[in-house]
């Protein structure tokens, strides 16, 4: 559903939100070893993050990555998703077909306008925080 980058995103945020508070910066080598996801891969994504103001990149020797305290509860899983992936997880169709819409619907397109609308009350209601305290409670992971 989500591209590998906005996958990586994801997870790269809920790390970085665990650790922000914490108090803790990290660095994009341990973003990296912690996602599993290459290190030149995860940069590209983080100035993503950074670009579209879901994380702060802070410069020097005690600097990495982190999301401020008290932001970590406004932050919304749909900031993520729209700055990796936009909002074509919204509008695309179904079935891949570049012309479906209301006026020239693909045989999914009514089934899935309620799936995507679903998705987007998802994303938008869900936060960084909801997400962290999840992982720090054990209740979920980041990974296997």
């Amino acid at each position: 559903m989500f591209s590998k980058a906005c996958e990586y995103g994801i997870k790269a945020s809920i790390f970085i939100a665990i650790n922000s508070a914490e108090g803790k910066r990290v660095s994009p080598k341990a973003i990296a070893k912690e996602i599993a996801s290459p290190e030149a891969f995860t940069a590209k994504i983080l100035q993503a993050l950074v670009k579209n103001g879901v994380i702060n990149s802070v410069k020097g020797a005690h600097g990495g990555f982190e999301i401020n305290k008290n932001e970590i509860a406004t932050v919304k899983l749909s900031q993520i998703v729209n700055a990796i992936d936009g909002d074509k997880i919204y509008s695309n169709c179904g079935l891949g077909l570049h012309t479906c819409d209301e006026i020239h619907p693909c045989p999914v397109h009514h089934k899935f306008k309620i799936v995507k609308d679903e998705l987007r009350d998802m994303l938008e209601n869900t936060t960084l925080e909801e997400l962290a305290q999840n992982i720090k409670s054990g209740a979920s992971f980041l990974k296997m």
